[in-house]
């Protein structure tokens, strides 16, 4: 029998997760929430000649400094795609957002609480088999949402669709040269783990749950993952990142939030675009 204590904890967990979920993305119409549909309402969307395309959100459970949540990975991923469903939709191109796959390859973090962490091929059987899934429903094109950006889990985000046919899926990936260059000067630098990049996009999303007075006064930290990872450094404390995070978090704003949320939108809306184009 369970511990009173396991009892409780499990009973938090269910009501912290069921309270993000009332409170996220509330300005977003249930149109584009592929969950939230009945199979009735689905079916003739997915008979009809107009193309569906599902966005799957890909994210983490991982630290992210003493001011984000665990979830930061799928929250960034989940405000992407909604929007991405809006441009789309103003190109007359029908998407819905799919429920998220929040747990992904994160080693990273390890040695800090939260890090929960799969390895890279359960990851990517896991990834092929929804896109597949998706796919034999009916939808069209499915494009996988990365924005947890280990380069093991991106690679194994990507390794999910090797053996897609061309243009039935795709991942929009900050990672992807083309879309990291149109992205702020805090990612290009590398120095961007739950920064002022990360924090942003949060308080655009989900401000409710950022702790702002901690981040407010966070200093800035120029260790830079990306030359970290060149020096063969393996997690953040090996880096020096002692609290799971680095750049600037007190520059943080909801403004910045939602101009990097309609870039990286734009990054899905062209691969999948081109995915359509693809297989047209």
């Amino acid at each position: 029998m369970a511990s009173r204590d396991h009892r409780q904890a499990v009973l938090v967990v269910g009501h912290i997760t069921r309270r993000f979920d009332a409170m996220s993305f509330s300005r977003f119409s249930s149109r584009f929430f592929l969950a939230d549909f009945t199979t009735e309402a689905l079916r003739p969307l997915l008979t009809d000649q107009a193309p569906v395309v599902a966005l799957v959100p890909v994210g983490s459970v991982e630290p992210h400094g003493p001011h984000l949540p665990l979830r930061t990975d799928t929250i960034i991923g989940e405000s992407a795609a909604l929007r991405a469903a809006e441009k789309l939709e103003e190109r007359h191109i029908r998407a819905l957002v799919g429920p998220s796959v929040p747990y992904g390859v994160t080693k990273f973090a390890e040695g800090f609480a939260g890090a929960i962490s799969v390895t890279e091929s359960a990851l990517v059987a896991f990834l092929q088999a929804i896109v597949q899934g998706y796919l034999e429903s009916g939808f069209v094109h499915v494009c996988l949402v990365n924005n947890h950006l280990e380069p093991a889990h991106d690679a194994a985000v990507r390794q999910s669709i090797a053996n897609i046919p061309q243009g039935r899926a795709s991942v929009a990936s900050p990672l992807t040269r083309r879309h990291a260059r149109t992205l702020s000067p805090e990612f290009k630098s590398g120095a961007c783990h739950a920064g002022r990049y990360e924090t942003s996009l949060v308080l655009a999303a989900m401000p409710e749950i950022v702790q702002t007075e901690r981040s407010r006064n966070l200093p800035t930290l120029t260790t830079s993952l990306s030359t970290g990872i060149r020096e063969g450094k393996t997690n953040f404390l090996a880096m020096g990142m002692t609290d799971a995070y680095t750049g600037a978090p007190a520059e943080a704003s909801a403004d910045e939030g939602r101009e990097l949320t309609d870039k990286l939108a734009e990054m899905i809306v062209v691969e999948v675009e081109e995915g359509l184009a693809a297989c047209s």
